[in-house]
């Protein structure tokens, strides 16, 4: 299904309200394929777009799952005193749960979602068997060769290989609690080339990717398709928070790799809580995300959690369809371009 989209461009998901069934439906129907996030969303919510989403498309769409980590044995104390404290806003009660994932899988599983994709670790392999038997192609986000070989150990009919620049959550199985990005950074086409190296599925790139000579180098280097968030966010289809679409415009922020909002590794635009409470945020997802949600609801740009990739500044307010036919446009135009400046080798050249 992935090797055979008209556009190989996949509209990532995006939780926290950002992927609707608006969106996924008119990428695909641009000739693309769009994912709705069923991240944070409760079960009926997720259920209601996904109905939602084959009343408004025909072809194929996709959902991806959080896969629920352990619970973190970190005392919060002291972090929810120091969110108060700087953000004049009441946090609320850090804990652990695992956001109905058994609910939600059993939910795709029952609709025969087309393609069902993971991020945060990997599947049981009797739950790929389940989704296999329903006709899913199963997807897990992976951000290292190691997790890449993890992942299709379990089944996985291909792996969304994530890079350091992409917005939002970085996909890891785990996070070493030392660096900000959770473990070793590679950005989207290194990881991709090492993956390609070790595991012979069809790739999927993710990392900053916003225009379409992005989309042309990812392909050149293996991927059977891009996959881009940033540079959905500002389509009037997509669910961005008005200050979130507001920060993105304007353009003028730098991102980075916290954990201040959710207690796991995520780029964002840097705002006045990710550089006040950043350095001292726990690991412990999704205990610090139940901490700061009261927070980031207050709509103030300062204290939400602005999602982006790091070329976010390239990205474009267009409807998504337009999107998916420029970002067509733009790639074949730059993988002509690069045929005409490298030619192919002289006869008996060797090459």
């Amino acid at each position: 299904m992935l090797d055979r989209l008209e556009v190989p461009v996949i509209a990532a998901p995006m939780a926290g309200g950002a992927s609707t069934p608006e969106l996924v439906a008119e990428v695909g129907r641009a000739g693309g394929l769009g994912f709705l996030a069923a991240g944070y969303l409760p079960v009926e919510a997720l259920a209601a777009q996904l109905t939602a989403t084959a009343a408004l498309t025909d072809g194929p769409f996709g959902v991806n799952l959080f896969v629920p980590g352990p619970e973190s044995a970190a005392d919060l104390t002291d972090y929810r005193e120091r969110v108060r404290a700087r953000s004049g806003a009441e946090p609320g009660e850090p804990r652990w749960d695992d956001d109905a994932y058994a609910a939600k899988l059993e939910l795709v599983t029952a609709m025969r979602v087309p393609v069902v994709s993971f991020t945060f670790g990997l599947p049981e392999p009797h739950d790929v068997r389940r989704l296999h038997a329903a006709g899913s192609l199963v997807v897990v986000t992976v951000t290292t060769p190691a997790e890449a070989r993890q992942a299709a150990q379990v089944g996985a009919d291909a792996l969304c290989v994530q890079g350091c620049d992409a917005g939002g959550h970085r996909g890891t199985f785990t996070d070493d609690g030392v660096s900000p990005g959770g473990g070793e950074l590679f950005g989207v086409l290194a990881a991709l080339r090492l993956v390609r190296a070790r595991v012979d599925l069809p790739l999927i790139a993710a990392g900053g990717l916003v225009h379409g000579a992005d989309v042309a180098a990812v392909v050149a280097a293996g991927a059977v398709a891009a996959q881009l968030g940033t540079a959905f966010l500002r389509c009037p289809e997509a669910g961005t928070a008005p200050a979130h679409r507001q920060a993105l415009a304007d353009g003028t922020r730098r991102t980075e790799l916290t954990r201040a909002f959710s207690g796991r590794p995520a780029r964002g635009l840097v705002n006045r809580f990710m550089t006040d409470n950043g350095p001292h945020a726990p690991s412990a997802y999704p205990e610090v995300h139940h901490l700061t949600k009261p927070v980031r609801a207050t709509g103030d740009p300062e204290l939400m959690s602005l999602w982006a990739g790091q070329t976010y500044p390239l990205a474009r307010s267009a409807p998504a369809a337009e999107v998916v036919r420029r970002l067509r446009a733009e790639a074949r135009e730059a993988l002509s371009a690069a045929l005409t400046r490298i030619p192919p080798p002289e006869p008996g050249s060797g090459g």
